[in-house]
């Protein structure tokens, strides 16, 4: 572990609970409240905040429990919060969480990589799984959320199967009374221009039907050469209350997506090791695809039906149904990682190339979809028994899920062949075109349809005892996957713990245990079926509401295990190749603090991880470190300033006889905010201001990601 920073952290704990102590405790109540993120509206923030991160049935805890009061720890960005730092999509809103890699692989159009707490996550919309398989579907856009959290740890008593390393979910936009409208118009670097439009508003004089509707238009160019990412997107959105117990919710979100592979899989030789003579490419975000081949087209259509109905004071239901199918159409060219040239010239036997920046390259064509129905139907119910306060949440969950991926994979271009018509120079690129399409159809694998069902049923019960605060929680799933060439049924049963005691002075040490499984299809050497893998964790923590300003710091150790892995050790004809073991343990720390004229938001973690092979976990870094701060003077109500600045830390690939070590990067980021007007306002983000040049990790393969280059956004919104 980093001793140093884990020294840096517990310090700031004690500082904050040592200038606290002579503080009145208004804002800390209310605080308290709403386990929610505060602002001020007004010179003394203590005496008046507004909520900005709210908790609800189709968040990620699937109920209204404070933050405070939860044994787990959970991080929140709001719609204001990804504002502010200028965030352009998902994976950008993680790079300010405690223990969370926003961009695992680099500057990426095809997907957000995010993994937490070492483990890469899935990912939910309000409260349900959204994405499914690899690369077939459109990414979710950030103007149609309300706010995303990311709930750290396993999850499967609320979820069902997943990984051990935590969920994220955002929230979508929906009708909402008293809420204004919005144009959005942004431009920035590399010609991308985005149009947003949000409007929200009552259809009826009663106010019983209210509507939304949330569009974008983007057309733009990347960082690398031909990569465009243009998208469509159409959210329309309507509310029904029958009464002020009810309310029924109807989405739609209908995506289009026009684009490219903005990874491109550059050979480690040339970015993160010199080549033979010593030099780097000259560009490090080559594109090493084939204009007018390449591609990667998606689109997506999904119907989302949100419920909640207050029975009476004590018991309320609440229901999310979602129907969704996407489609991707992908082609794309890339380099074979390894030997460039040196490849070549030893595979030939003689040279064929110049000079070592000659690859060859795979060309590859997919056509892959998905199509999903679930339904997740709890029951909220309090009640007491005896000086015990109860909050039961029940459950039932159904999904099924239908994927197909086929694909024609032209290893090498055809150099394995003796083809050498496809090899590309990247420090100067001269496209070749691409293979014939008989080619293609002639290696076209039409893999058979798959499908998952899972059914589960949970329960949770969160406990109050005085100033303790107690978690029970269990469910049981059912999982049937269907590859279309086996049927394999799986049961699994997880569960879940939690204590957390409240002092007054608003420190709450808490303890807590928690599960997850993820099914693995297929047979062992004895034709036994096997078993899922299994994750547990346990997490020891302080959380603590600041009395002398609005303000909430969570201080956590977490210990992983991940288990039933294949075997490293194993002999090839052992029965038993379900024996590996991965380990995962660290220490996280994040807070906010408002004091008035500034806000601020830390974040800090380590953490130290091995494989079953006692390696590194590839591409995780072993720390990170954020710091955002707005500054609102007084004196200047109309102007907001802010400023961030990121560290993560060196990430390690490795098989035992390859080792890459990615060095550590730090970044930082600009916010100028004015408003016109009372409806217009204008802003400016740079994100990487400095526009350093990074790699955020490399693989044993033989292949580098570039980061985020510098990016300027200016955007103007008019509200009405």
């Amino acid at each position: 572990m980093n001793k140093k920073l884990l020294s840096l952290a517990v310090t700031a704990v004690l500082v904050s609970y040592a200038n606290a102590q002579e503080s009145d405790t208004n804002a800390a109540q209310a605080l308290q409240g709403s386990g929610s993120e505060v602002t001020p509206t007004e010179q003394t923030a203590v005496e008046k905040i507004e909520v900005l991160g709210t908790r609800s049935p189709f968040g990620a805890t699937k109920s209204n429990t404070p933050i405070v009061e939860l044994a787990r720890t959970i991080s929140i960005e709001t719609a204001l919060d990804l504002k502010q730092k200028g965030v352009l999509n998902l994976s950008q809103s993680a790079t300010y969480m405690a223990g969370v890699t926003g961009e695992s692989f680099g500057y990426a159009t095809r997907v957000d990589s995010i993994s937490s707490r070492g483990l890469s996550i899935p990912r939910y919309r309000d409260s349900i799984q959204e994405l499914f398989g690899s690369y077939n579907s459109t990414r979710a856009e950030i103007y149609t959320m309300e706010q995303v959290e990311l709930l750290k740890g396993p999850a499967s008593v609320l979820y069902g199967q997943g990984s051990p390393g935590g969920i994220m979910n955002y929230v979508s936009k929906t009708p909402t009374l008293g809420k204004g409208s919005e144009v959005v118009l942004s431009y920035g670097s590399f010609d991308r221009a985005q149009v947003g439009l949000d409007v929200n508003g009552s259809l009826s004089e009663d106010n019983k039907w209210v509507g939304r509707f949330v569009g974008i238009y983007r057309n733009a160019d990347s960082q690398v050469d031909y990569v465009s990412d243009d998208t469509q997107v159409l959210m329309p959105s309507l509310s029904f209350m029958p009464s002020d117990d009810t309310t029924l919710t109807l989405i739609g979100l209908f995506q289009d997506t026009d684009s490219d592979t903005a990874a491109q899989f550059t050979p480690v030789e040339g970015t993160l090791l010199p080549l033979a003579d010593g030099t780097f490419l000259p560009d490090q975000d080559v594109y090493a695809g084939e204009p007018g081949f390449n591609k990667f087209d998606t689109k997506s259509n999904q119907v989302t039906l949100l419920g909640e109905h207050l029975i009476n004071d004590t018991t309320s239901v609440s229901f999310t149904a979602l129907w969704r199918d996407g489609e991707a159409d992908y082609h794309q060219a890339w380099p074979t990682f390894t030997g460039g040239t040196r490849y070549l010239n030893a595979f030939v036997g003689a040279p064929v190339a110049p000079t070592d920046t000659f690859v060859p390259r795979t060309f590859y064509q997919a056509d892959n979809t998905f199509n999903q129905h679930a339904i997740d139907i709890r029951v909220n119910k309090r009640f007491a028994t005896g000086s015990f306060e109860h909050e039961l949440l029940a459950g039932v969950q159904y999904q099924d899920v239908k994927t197909d991926a086929n694909s024609a994979y032209y290893a090498g271009g055809g150099v394995l062949q003796g083809d050498f018509r496809y090899i590309l120079d990247l420090a100067n690129p001269v496209y070749t075109g691409a293979p014939d399409q008989a080619i293609f159809d002639a290696i076209y694998n039409d893999a058979p349809e798959q499908t998952v069902t899972d059914t589960g049923l949970y329960l949770s019960d969160q406990i109050a005892y005085k100033n303790w605060r107690m978690t029970l929680g269990l469910r049981h799933d059912r999982v049937d996957n269907d590859t279309g060439v086996t049927d394999q049924d799986d049961t699994q049963t997880s569960y879940s713990a939690g204590v957390l005691y409240r002092f007054d002075n608003g420190i709450s040490p808490y303890l807590s245990y928690a599960e997850s499984f993820e099914t693995v299809v297929g047979l062992d050497n004895d034709n036994n079926q096997l078993k899922p893998e299994e994750g547990r964790q346990y997490e020891a923590g302080v959380k603590y509401e600041l009395s002398a300003v609005p303000g909430f710091i969570t201080l956590a150790y977490y210990d992983i295990e991940v288990s039933n892995l294949p075997n490293p050790n194993g002999l090839p004809d052992e029965a038993a190749q379900q024996q590996g073991v991965t380990s995962i343990e660290g220490v996280e720390l994040e807070g906010r603090l408002n004091l008035g004229e500034i806000t601020a938001q830390f974040a800090a973690s380590v953490m130290d991880a091995e494989d079953p092979n006692g390696l590194s976990l590839s591409a995780q870094p072993d720390s990170n470190a954020s710091l955002w701060v707005n500054y609102s003077p007084l004196e200047l109500e109309a102007l907001t300033i802010g400023a961030g600045v990121r560290y993560v830390g060196e990430t390690v690939s490795e098989n035992g006889a390859i080792r890459y070590v990615t060095p550590s990067y730090t970044l930082g980021d600009l916010m100028v905010a004015y408003e016109l007007s009372n409806n217009v306002n204008l802003q400016l983000n740079v994100r990487n201001v400095t526009d350093k040049k990074y790699l955020t990790s490399c693989l044993f393969r033989g292949d580098c990601f570039p980061g985020v280059r510098r990016t300027v956004n200016a955007s103007l919104t008019y509200s009405f």
